[in-house]
């Protein structure tokens, strides 16, 4: 990709959040770094953080003399569209590492693979994270939004679900949407007007799919387009011409794309159509015309690609050129003529096939030759299933002449087309403003795919969440029955955090998930499934969700639970969306419970829209009079059957509260045919368990009020005791601040836990010091 996407100066935390997530979007083959950051040298804190999140992309050290400014203003004045070079100075003003990386980056290509660059034909572009939503890398693990997690080539994941694009440059714009949502209402409305459109106008859609189907990778072929070779070969020369016949049948393909857009109106649309009109487009197709047959088109046979190359450049352009065709034309016709001859005198019916490594060869049946024995001449035999193939010396002979001559051709019309890709080059600005709007135009189509197949909806942008009927996306395409849909409802002043509880199986996780999926394909334009949506544009999404431990890191669940908590609780703010699925399951159950309720309370503070699952109904007890927070939970249905045997049926459906049903556990093991016996006994145990911790509230509550009117008594009793001492005033105020200070101090004790109270000892009369009787 030719395109210098992003060389970021990027305003960061000091974990490196949105640095490591820039890494993530782009998938770069190499890393590169200042080598002072390498061992033996200190290593640094971001150093450590690329090392352990990105350990399959090699990290390379580049000494600090690369990482020029100065370099980095030359590249920019040299490689950049003219028209761009003055508006990407103004917006680099100031970003004095953006422009480092940069000559960094163009240093490497050079020194390491000597690629160097035609002037003027990168498209190079400023882009500031900031307006786009920042999610966390367990984040886009956990929700699926790239990948699978327990099949990575399935395409169960958002990405594979969305991707219905017929382009790659789609695609990658897709993935990159994905993993970048906008934050701005400018951008994302917009593409609700153009797929809304696109949607309604049947015509109009199928124009644009039929128009799209045509597009190879052509911001791969931008890129080949604008590289210089280092040094003149055969390969060079023969790309060369492969190039110019793929630019010319990118271009044609423009023009459906411009018909299709006609009866746009809405303003993205418009601006699709108006890159791509034949105005834009049609002087590179002349320029092209000139020096390429119209009839040469860019094919994949090998056979069929060698003629095209070799027929490629008009006649009567360069007159050697056209000697070699004739040579080779001639040479061609020899083998095929020597062929038939062949096939008469062996009475055979072999057919001449090319391939890349053999040249020509000889094919015919293996039945053909069932009862007789394999001419001598017939040499480099193979076996392939039905048929033998071989060859001749006479075709080895042949083929040598040819490629000889198809060399000699394409030498000769590379000095042909090596001055037309100079003219060329000159259009790569609007090619490259063609592409990404083709690219665009794909990714509205793709949803549109979507959208016209499903029931979805387009969602309104607001300060508040509230979908009514929503689905799981993935999970809807790949169920066998139907979809229960949920209901989610927050505002910025009430519900911001939502506690959801309910049995295993229940769908809690399914219901997180679900309102974070719809939350991205809201901001990255696309409809959602739902009977009606609403969005407030989040800026931050966060996921803690996943169970897996971290063996290279030697860290066990817990660890890992704990350290993405830590991370989750020192980036989060008012505009996050965060969903927690089971925090404190890693530890012991007082632990994990003390822990959630410590996490859930700071969650609260944060003012970020929260959904959190867990099975700790304590923590929905304790946290339900906070304002701001709502119980839900997922209801479930239990039924005895004849045979006195548990039946759970999962409603999947979310209801007001916590959940009520007990031992539901248990329950469950009994529905998946758990033995009676094992059954019996853990309900025993957990009714013993369940009622001996409500006798001992009720002991402990009891106790503790009792212990309330013994010092109150004995207060009573004290007081009456100064009362009738004949102490004068000093001596008096002494004793009854003694006396304050005494009730005050076994009053909070009592308050203390049960194992602290039974130690704070009974409650005495305090006996004036003085006292005259």
């Amino acid at each position: 990709m030719c395109i210098i996407r992003r060389r970021n100066q990027i305003c960061d935390t000091q974990f490196y959040i949105r640095t490591l997530h820039q890494i993530m979007v782009y998938e770069p083959s190499r890393i590169l770094l200042v080598s002072t950051t390498f061992p033996p040298n200190p290593i640094s804190t971001l150093y450590n953080m690329i090392a352990e999140t990105f350990t399959s992309t090699p990290l390379v050290p580049l000494d600090r003399k690369h990482w020029s400014e100065q370099s980095g203003l030359e590249y920019l004045q040299t490689l950049a569209f003219r028209d761009d070079v003055e508006a990407i100075k103004v917006a680099i003003e100031g970003n004095f590492y953006a422009t480092c990386a940069l000559s960094a980056a163009m240093r490497y290509l050079d020194s390491e693979f000597s690629i160097r660059f035609a002037p003027h034909s990168l498209r190079i572009k400023y882009q500031s994270p900031e307006a786009t939503m920042m999610i966390d890398l367990s984040a886009i693990a956990s929700l699926e939004l790239i990948q699978n997690l327990h099949h990575a080539k399935s395409k169960e994941c958002l990405f594979g679900f969305l991707n219905q694009a017929q382009t790659p440059m789609g695609s990658r714009m897709l993935r990159a949407n994905i993993l970048q949502p906008y934050t701005k209402t400018d951008d994302i409305e917009p593409r609700y007007d153009a797929l809304a459109e696109l949607t309604t106008h049947e015509d109009m859609f199928h124009e644009v799919r039929k128009a799209l189907h045509g597009f190879d990778d052509v911001e791969k072929l931008l890129t080949k387009l604008v590289i210089l070779p280092v040094q003149g070969s055969l390969y060079h020369a023969e790309q060369a011409i492969n190039n110019i016949l793929i630019v010319k049948k990118f271009i044609t393909s423009v023009a459906p794309v411009f018909e299709s857009l006609l009866p746009a109106r809405c303003i993205l649309l418009g601006q699709i159509r108006e890159t791509s009109r034949p105005e834009v487009i049609q002087p590179i197709l002349n320029l092209i015309n000139t020096i390429i047959d119209e009839n040469a088109t860019f094919v994949r046979t090998p056979l069929d690609l060698r003629h095209q190359r070799t027929y490629a450049v008009k006649s009567n352009i360069n007159g050697l050129l056209d000697v070699a065709r004739k040579t080779y034309k001639e040479a061609t016709d020899d083998l095929y003529e020597y062929v038939a001859a062949l096939n008469t005198e062996h009475d055979l019916a072999g057919e001449p096939r090319y391939d890349n490594t053999r040249k020509f060869f000889l094919r015919f049946r293996t039945a053909d030759m069932e009862h007789r024995r394999i001419p001598d001449e017939f040499i480099n035999r193979v076996r392939k299933k039905d048929y033998i193939e071989c060859q001749t010396l006479k075709i080895v002979q042949l083929n040598q002449r040819i490629s000889d001559s198809a060399v000699d051709v394409v030498n000769q019309s590379d000095k042909v087309v090596s001055e037309l890709l100079v003219e060329v080059r000159r259009f790569a600005p609007e090619m490259f403003k063609v592409c990404e709007s083709i690219a665009l135009l794909d990714v509205l189509a793709a949803f549109g795919q979507i959208v016209t197949t499903q029931e979805y909806v387009r969602p309104v942008l607001s300060g508040n969440m509230a979908i009514r009927a929503a689905r799981h996306p993935i999970l809807e395409k790949v169920s066998s029955s139907s979809f229960i849909p949920n209901d989610y409802y927050a505002t910025e002043q009430h519900y911001r955090f939502q506690i959801i509880t309910g049995c295993n199986m229940s769908g809690k996780s399914t219901y997180i998930r679900t309102v974070a999926l719809a939350q991205v394909m809201a901001q990255i334009g696309c409809f959602v499934p739902a009977e009606y949506a609403s969005f407030p544009v989040i800026h931050n999404l966060f996921s803690r969700t996943t169970t897996d431990d971290c063996i290279e890191a030697n860290m066990s669940t817990f660890s890992v639970e704990m350290r993405e908590m830590a991370f989750i609780l020192r980036n989060i703010n008012g505009k996050s969306l965060a969903i927690i699925d089971e925090l404190g399951r890693g530890t012991s159950t007082r632990d994990g419970l003390a822990i959630a309720i410590s996490m859930a309370e700071a969650l609260v503070q944060s003012g970020a829209f929260v959904f959190f699952a867990t099975h700790f109904t304590d923590l929905a007890k304790i946290l339900t009079d906070r304002p701001g927070v709502l119980n839900r939970h997922l209801a479930t249905e239990t039924t005895v059957t004849d045979d006195n045997v548990p039946k759970m049926t999962m409603l999947y459906k979310v209801e007001s509260g916590p959940v009520r049903e007990e031992s539901y556990g248990i329950t469950l093991a009994g529905a998946v045919g758990f033995p009676t016996r094992f059954l019996e006994v853990a309900q025993h145990v957990s009714t013993a368990l369940r009622e001996q911790a409500e006798v001992k509230k009720r002991n402990s509550g009891a106790r503790k009020i009792v212990l309330k009117r013994k010092l109150i008594l004995t207060l009573h009793e004290s007081l009456q005791l100064g009362y009738n001492s004949n102490m004068d005033d000093g001596s008096l105020a002494s004793y009854l601040r003694r006396l304050q200070d005494e009730f005050i101090q076994r009053m909070e004790e009592n308050e203390a836990p049960e194992d602290e109270v039974e130690n704070a000892g009974g409650s005495e009369v305090l006996v004036p010091e003085s006292d005259s009787d």
